[in-house]
């Protein structure tokens, strides 16, 4: 394989000027889908071929030796990858070219594409499940290991969570979070949950009937 850094950045600069630079479209997905691929994702996983095209050219002419082949190839990545950003896309295409020798498959892809959450300072999902579970309330002062976890946790519901055993409930959070992460990796950067400040206790003073009314009350259940 070739040293991929500039390669990369060279052929990232060439593709960005042209959004066509791949002979052949991803194509639309299924018809039926809820939600239909738009323009820029089309783009991305072409731009993510063509990356591959430079730096496997043999492997990549092998693997799609002929367009039929090669248009079910990006319609595949297109339905399974449309989950992510595309910058989010486009980094893990990156990532897969410096680490892998040879070409990615899809399952390499959606590997790096999630990144290491780590990295970001994101715990593990269990991990953040946990964390997300035993907060005390109120959920928002809470001092979260990443402001990921609390937005999972605030999208599956507190109450679910709380309420549900984690058979049920973990897969919900998890969900969530994934969604959250991917956000986090593709450059996002979450805001802190805001702490809704008390309103300001206004005491009003009683009047002298009010406070002869409380001396009596007080006089009575003492006895006095």
């Amino acid at each position: 394989m070739q040293d991929s850094n500039p390669l990369v950045q060279r052929v990232a600069q060439e593709i960005a000027q042209s959004a066509n630079n791949s002979p052949t479209g991803a194509g639309p997905t299924d018809t039926g889908s809820k939600h239909p691929p738009n323009d820029s994702q089309i783009d991305t996983i072409n731009q993510v071929f063509e990356l591959f095209r430079i730096n496997y050219h043999n492997q990549y002419y092998s693997a799609f030796s002929d367009v039929e082949t090669l248009n079910h190839a990006k319609r595949l990545w297109l339905e399974t990858l449309s989950r992510f950003d595309t910058g989010v896309i486009l980094a893990g295409a990156k990532r897969a070219i410096e680490g892998c020798e040879y070409l990615p498959t899809l399952h390499k892809m959606i590997r790096c594409c999630e990144g290491e959450p780590g990295a970001h300072g994101l715990p593990e999902a269990r991990s953040a499940y946990v964390e997300a579970c035993r907060a005390p309330s109120p959920k928002a002062g809470y001092r979260w290991s990443h402001p990921a976890v609390y937005y999972a946790g605030r999208e599956s519901d507190w109450f679910f969570l709380a309420n549900n055993a984690e058979k049920q409930a973990f897969p919900v959070f998890e969900r969530h979070y994934r969604h959250f992460c991917e956000r986090v990796i593709g450059g996002e950067q979450l805001a802190p949950p805001a702490v809704q400040a008390l309103p300001p206790q206004v005491e009003t003073p009683l009047s002298k009937e009010e406070n002869r009314q409380r001396l009596q009350a007080m006089r009575e259940s003492l006895d006095l």
